[in-house]
């Protein structure tokens, strides 16, 4: 199975958007260092054969991406470096955004419409700019038509632009105007640095400095890991119902999928990965503030929304302690989350950014894609089976985790939800084992 470039068009804007090279800044969310870095993934589209719509996916998209660049035209801006390290987004007419034509010489089918797909293959379906190139193109885009007639289209964006909800904004706009409407119907706010900026004078009224330290010129990404490997596990409704029905027993309290699951998968990570007892090991997330912060965030704003947030313990309170308790630490921590802790992340950056603001080493990032709407984008032939994220880094970790539906082609055929985990590659083994006893309904609650 191997994936074929044909060409790599550039995309402009159907009418210039401005009238001169400016510079946007950006907020204190995107300027967090843990989004220096691209997020790639792919949506897969069955067949266009069947629709009375035009059946060249590539025109089509070119045209509607020409029309959207019009109110989205920061997207073929470039990212540059200021003394301080930030970003700024600096704009100049003439740009364009690179499209990737290609074709893959199989079938959708064949590759199981990527439900579980083979890394290598699926890789090529999605550009992967390197760390400068992904600055100075900040949006790739890439589409790949396969022998039955389905297409995929796989994007790499860096993060500092937007996060996966602005994404899907944009996309949502691309769609529609590819479907046959004349404009936008949600317009995009750029307003970055002023709806998220620091408060003057900058005040940090949560204790940051417990989770996070500082390490003037680190990368959050540039730490040395070993090999990885990622590897898709399947959590059945009868299993996880079980699971959450004996925490709620066990500790008269009720958990979300997330917080249960969670708590599971971060424990059962450590532990896999031998880490000393002593060393503190934190469990990333990032929550949705654009109706937490007030006044609220406007509709339209698609910059990045998301703050992190990190629980910590120590690697022998995590494996010993009973798994509730560390599910009631990751639930209290997303009660936390309200608009002072917005202003005084953003605060925090303000003051100590130059220091070299650093989770450091033992983060476990985890993010939930059931729910997030990246199945609604159709361009006209119905929407996306299947989306799937290639995203090596996320939150400072560079073993990240994604909770992810399956296919909707394969719907009826399996229950339940896929865990998309990336592990070293010396804890798969026993990783394996603690998913193979939660699958059979084996969940060590009794024993702690």
């Amino acid at each position: 199975m191997e994936v074929h470039t044909s060409e790599t068009a550039l995309v402009f804007p159907s009418r210039p958007p401005f009238q001169h090279d400016h510079v946007l800044p950006l907020s204190h969310l995107d300027t967090d260092r843990n989004l220096h870095v691209t997020f790639r993934y792919v949506r897969a589209y069955t067949s266009t054969a069947a629709s009375s719509h035009p059946s060249d996916p590539f025109r089509v998209i070119s045209a509607a991406l020409c029309d959207a660049l019009v109110y989205y035209y920061p997207f073929i801006g470039s990212l540059r470096r200021l003394s301080d390290g930030r970003l700024e987004l600096f704009c100049a007419a003439g740009k364009g955004v690179p499209f990737v034509r290609a074709a893959a010489d199989c079938s959708l089918e064949s590759v199981n419409y990527l439900d579980e797909p083979d890394r290598h293959f699926v890789e090529q379906l999605v550009p992967d700019p390197g760390l400068e190139e992904g600055l100075a193109t900040p949006f790739v885009l890439q589409l790949t038509v396969f022998e039955c007639g389905g297409y995929c289209l796989g994007a790499s964006i860096h993060h500092a632009m937007c996060d996966g909800l602005g994404a899907t904004q944009f996309f949502n706009a691309v769609a529609e105007l590819a479907r046959g409407a004349s404009r936008v119907s949600v317009e995009p706010v750029w307003e970055r640095s002023s709806l998220l900026g620091p408060r003057e004078p900058p005040r940090v009224e949560v204790p940051f400095e417990e989770v996070l330290h500082f390490e003037k010129g680190s990368s959050p990404y540039g730490q040395s890991v070993e090999a990885v490997v990622r590897e898709c596990f399947h959590v059945r409704d009868e299993c996880l119902d079980r699971y959450k029905a004996l925490l709620l027993e066990k500790s008269g309290v009720s958990f979300t999928t997330f917080e249960a699951l969670g708590a599971f998968l971060w424990r059962a990570r450590v532990k896999a990965a031998g880490v000393p007892g002593h060393e503190k090991v934190k469990f990333a997330y990032s929550i949705n503030v654009r109706k937490l912060v007030k006044p609220p965030l406007p509709v339209g704003y698609w910059g990045n929304g998301c703050v992190p947030v990190y629980v910590q313990l120590s690697a022998k309170e995590l494996v010993e302690n009973p798994i509730w308790e560390t599910a009631k630490v990751i639930k209290k921590s997303k009660s936390n989350a309200r608009d002072e802790y917005v202003r005084s992340f953003m605060d925090f950056q303000e003051l100590n950014y130059a220091k070299g603001i650093t989770a450091g080493k033992g983060v476990s990032g985890f993010t939930d894609w059931r729910h997030l709407g990246h199945s609604t984008v159709d361009f006209g032939w119905g929407g996306p089976v299947t989306v799937l994220p290639l995203s090596r880094h996320l939150l400072g970790s560079v073993e990240p985790c994604f909770f992810l539906p399956y296919s909707s082609a394969n719907a009826g055929s399996k229950d339940g939800f896929k865990v998309l985990i990336t592990l070293p590659e010396i804890a798969l083994h026993a990783f394996r084992q603690d998913m193979e006893k939660f699958t059979s309904q084996q969940f060590g609650l009794s024993s702690l």
